[in-house]
């Protein structure tokens, strides 16, 4: 490993990066609002496609509508039962993770299966500009029709 003085300024940016997407995740797990709002830049878009029946899919863009809008519906719509990463990296201001996780649609009450999921987060000034969420959304859809 280097030592700080030996870094380069991608190796930092990098690592400035991976700690606001990690912090970012562990405040939303911990259902943190506060440390979520301070880290989400103004102009935010959170990104995740499929199902347009499913009434979270986006995209969404700006921290209000995110706020108000979005994370509503979604926590009226999916309950997670698991999400775990498997492997995460950073690059500048990009981080990307990936895992695996499952739910519970609510609408159904239906657990989805287990399901792979990608994520790719951009960071600028300190703040996130961009969390696009890629996932099995047909495992999800399949549970929120039943």
């Amino acid at each position: 490993m280097k030592s700080d003085e030996n870094k380069t300024n991608k190796e930092i940016q990098s690592e400035e990066t991976m700690k606001i997407a990690t912090d970012f995740m562990d405040a939303m797990g911990k259902g943190d609002m506060e440390t979520m709002i301070h880290l989400m830049d103004d102009q935010m878009v959170w990104q995740n496609e499929g199902d347009k029946d499913l009434p979270w899919l986006g995209p969404w863009q700006g921290k209000k509508k995110i706020l108000e809008v979005f994370l509503p519906l979604f926590m009226e719509n999916f309950k997670t039962t698991k999400w775990v990463t498997e492997d995460a990296l950073a690059s500048g201001n990009v981080a990307a993770f990936f895992g695996k996780m499952k739910g519970i649609t609510l609408k159904s009450n239906q657990e989805t299966t287990e399901f792979t999921f990608a994520l790719r987060v951009k960071v600028a000034n300190g703040k996130i500009i961009l969390w696009n969420w890629l996932e099995d959304s047909y495992a999800v859809s399949k549970s929120y029709h039943k």
